[in-house]
């Protein structure tokens, strides 16, 4: 498939990959906000929607022909089609106590709701010690940092999961391989998590802002 000469030249060193996202609504809007910000690609792995099932075409309002969408990936298929520099950060959505406690409780990851444990649903084997709350040795270690801090100085890909059972232990490990980390985005406590696709809008567009103002920095360094 061949994209416009405007979108080409408007692109991003941002990716995004879907991490088990399985509203066909929710799929259509990202992939809205992913053509309007000039998204490099769009990646789903497997237990994702279909990208071109009929509700998420009607959602996603002719963003399938504004960027590249790579459909039914295995993880071990998703760092091929990345930047080999490419930095991946997995969107946090659990508040403030998370970034204040900095923990590494397995209800710190992914889209779930606030202070609920999330089951990976590979390893299921863990839920007992999930629905404890205890520390997960398990679990990789990513550094938190608000999502408006500078995250865009390499190619950077954005994980977003699904709301029902939140990001898998592949995203999370392969953040911890490429340097990358938790990009937090702070709700006030007792209020639910945000919807997915108004989170991927939010780092997304903010990813594009970063890139900006970087831009244009070195435009003034210059003069």
């Amino acid at each position: 498939m061949t994209y416009p000469e405007t979108q080409l030249r408007h692109t991003l060193p941002i990716s995004l990959i879907c991490d088990n996202l399985r509203d066909p609504g929710n799929l259509g809007t990202i992939l809205r906000s992913a053509a309007g910000a000039g998204c490099s690609k769009v990646l789903l792995t497997k237990g994702c929607v279909d990208a071109w099932e009929p509700k998420v075409l009607r959602a996603g309002m002719g963003a399938h022909f504004q960027v590249p969408i790579i459909n039914n990936l295995d993880w071990e298929a998703v760092p091929d089609h990345l930047p080999a520099d490419a930095r991946v950060y997995v969107a946090d959505n659990c508040g403030l106590h998370t970034q204040a406690q900095a923990s590494n409780k397995a209800s710190d990851y992914g889209w779930v709701r606030d202070q609920r444990p999330l089951k990976f649903h590979e390893y299921e084997e863990e839920e007992d010690d999930l629905e404890s709350g205890e520390s997960q040795d398990w679990l990789p270690k990513l550094e938190v940092q608000s999502y408006d801090s500078d995250w865009t100085e390499a190619p950077a890909a954005v994980v977003i999961g699904g709301e029902t059972h939140g990001v898998s232990l592949e995203s999370l490990q392969l953040a911890e391989s490429t340097g990358g980390g938790r990009l937090l985005i702070p709700v006030v406590p007792g209020v639910d998590s945000l919807n997915s696709a108004m989170a991927a809008s939010i780092l997304l567009f903010e990813g594009k802002r970063q890139l900006r103002e970087r831009v244009e920095h070195l435009s003034r360094d210059r003069h």
